[in-house]
């Protein structure tokens, strides 16, 4: 089993690649992350966000559970919570998968 190395994007990494690819201004590109980033975080919590050929984002509320901690095996509560999800659409995972 081969391990990969798993690629973490940063809002600065994304602001250089619109810097580079639209030839617009370091802080401009700056703004238009944090903007795309705070309309996506406001729309999904009020519902489901489908982006069109690239993916669907929501909330996924888990209950309240029991857990253990695997050092001592002792039981404790496990608060409920909200989680964020991300699939991919079929046909970006089939672009993926071409590359």
């Amino acid at each position: 089993m081969s391990k990969t190395k798993k690629l973490q994007l940063t809002k600065k990494e994304i602001s250089k690649k619109i810097n580079y690819q639209t030839g617009l201004s370091n802080p401009y590109s700056e703004k238009i992350t944090n903007n795309i980033l705070v309309i996506l975080k406001e729309l999904i919590k009020k519902e489901e966000v489908i982006i069109k050929n690239f993916g669907t984002f929501q909330i996924l509320t888990k209950k309240e559970r029991i857990g253990r901690n695997p050092k001592n095996n002792k039981p404790y509560k496990i608060n409920s919570r909200n989680s964020l999800i991300f699939k991919v659409s079929v046909n970006f995972k089939e672009k993926i998968e071409k590359i």
